[in-house]
């Protein structure tokens, strides 16, 4: 069973967020996507303002369009914002200046953009406080999932009262330090009613430890694996962009913001994704299977 990666905001020096994008580099970063192991993704679309990444996905609906390889690789889109938190350490990589406070009209925009192709939009739950986008968007038939966020705990039970199923890169998008007894990523394993929980597997985002940790207390059929891979993705040493804003990834394979302040998405293929659930975090052959492919397909076709 192939995979399928839920978050990919680029591979091989083409970047789904980029403006320039082509027919030919989608179709290139596709075929390379492929090449290194994966399957099928979410193309995902990061915070920018409205219209810049409205136009954005237009664009990927309609370079998809016209090529047959992309249709088999590119299946939907992921909405990575607006609707996050602007506080620093949980924005992340994400400009601040263009964070919104979730609506519907706005959500409405964007998933119309999508034609049909949004299939999971990340939120933070405390952006959206009478949690009526997270219904809106359930509606639809959109998974909606909390990321870049810091909802208290009856917030976060509020959200999955109203339709939130996922969790979007647990361990990331959240401050370097955090309250040792009051933080998202325990709020998060103690919410038994989240049906998915992301993890960005690559060995640099979280340590195996920790992934093979969440595991045990979230259960292997609520772990879903994702690369969250940029342009970076495939390319080795050298400076990128996600967005149009610069990454830097160093000789280990971390893509960072240039000052060093935070991780900027990925460099990892979705078989490296493998490689260290296998040898690192100690998976075996059905796990992985289970985590890459199976629980992604689900949580988008079966809920």
């Amino acid at each position: 069973m192939e995979p399928f990666d839920l978050q990919l905001n680029g591979y091989k020096g083409v970047d789904f967020n980029g403006d320039d994008l082509t027919g030919e580099s989608l179709r290139q970063a596709c075929a390379a996507v492929r090449a290194d192991g994966g399957g099928q993704m979410l193309a995902t679309v990061i915070t920018d303002r409205l219209e810049q990444m409205t136009a954005r996905i237009r664009r990927l609906v309609e370079l998809r369009t016209s090529d047959p390889l992309v249709r088999e690789v590119l299946v939907g889109i992921h909405v990575e914002g607006p609707f996050i938190s602007p506080l620093p350490g949980f924005v992340g990589a994400h400009p601040a200046e263009h964070v919104l406070p979730a609506t519907v009209e706005a959500a409405e925009q964007l998933v119309d953009a999508g034609e049909g192709l949004v299939r999971v939009v990340t939120l933070a739950p405390e952006q959206d406080a009478d949690c009526r986008t997270i219904r809106w968007l359930t509606d639809q038939g959109i998974v909606v999932s909390a990321g870049h966020c810091n909802p208290a705990p009856d917030v976060l039970d509020r959200a999955v009262d109203h339709g939130l199923t996922a969790f979007t890169h647990l361990g990331n998008g959240c401050p370097l330090t955090l309250h040792r007894h009051d933080n998202i990523i325990q709020r998060v394993l103690a919410a038994d009613r989240l049906r998915w929980v992301m993890v960005i597997a690559d060995g640099v985002h979280l340590p195996p430890l920790l992934v093979r940790t969440i595991i045990r207390a979230v259960g292997i059929d609520r772990m879903i694996a994702v690369s969250d891979a940029t342009a970076a993705g495939g390319m080795g040493a050298g400076r990128f962009t996600l967005a149009s804003r610069p990454v830097v990834v160093d000789a280990n394979g971390a893509a960072w913001a240039p000052d060093r302040s935070h991780l900027v998405g990925s460099t990892a293929s979705m078989g490296r994704i493998r490689e260290v659930l296998a040898t690192h975090v100690g998976l075996d052959a059905d796990e992985i299977i289970q985590v890459t492919a199976r629980n992604p397909a689900r949580a988008l076709f079966v809920g």
